[in-house]
């Protein structure tokens, strides 16, 4: 599949890895794959992104991903469904932080392998849900025909995929729907 890559979203899986480094954590999650688009100028993605009004700055969606985190990674529709059986997510994390510190829900950081003798295997895992945005991503490409997998694909699957990025990517207008709307008049085109 990878050799379908194209070099941007070649560039979005190799950044991803390097978000993973630069964080601290053993696996690829989607929440790197989101934060190497961003980082990303003159692509696809950033276009589309551009067109849908896609305002935020890089730290607001770090500190939407860190409350995310914080409250154990439970999704905005979680929290919905939870809250319909009388369950209130706030209060939740509030007690159990209150008892254990900020912070006692969310997922802990992951150590790296090693080798015997010390040296790192350079290999970073991605987690399953990093492998299902990546397995969707082909899916949006064979979907509109496409022979490629781009970058404008991982952002795609990073909406159509239910969790906290596509939440948190709601939240600004980036929908599966809106992305969908924004490289139509490209797609057209190119």
């Amino acid at each position: 599949m990878f050799e379908r890559f194209t070099d941007s979203a070649r560039g979005v899986v190799y950044g991803s890895i390097e978000q993973s480094r630069r964080a601290g954590d053993a696996c690829v999650e989607e929440r790197h794959m989101l934060a190497a688009l961003l980082d990303a100028e003159g692509t696809r993605t950033s276009v589309a992104l551009a067109t849908i009004g896609f305002v935020a700055s890089r730290d607001e969606i770090e500190r939407g991903l860190a409350r995310a985190r914080r409250r154990g990674g439970i999704s905005q529709a979680d929290e919905a469904a939870l809250a319909d059986l009388g369950i209130d997510v706030g209060e939740i994390v509030a007690r159990v932080e209150q008892t254990h510190g900020e912070g006692a829900l969310a997922p802990a950081r992951r150590t790296r392998r090693l080798w015997p003798f010390g040296g790192r295997t350079g290999h970073v895992p991605f987690t399953p849900g990093a492998k299902k945005v990546l397995e969707q991503s082909l899916r949006e490409s064979v979907a509109r025909g496409q022979r490629h997998i781009g970058d404008e694909h991982i952002l795609l699957a990073l909406t159509a995929r239910p969790g906290v990025v596509a939440d948190l990517l709601a939240e600004y207008g980036v929908t599966h729907t809106a992305v969908l709307g924004a490289l139509a008049p490209r797609a057209q085109a190119g």
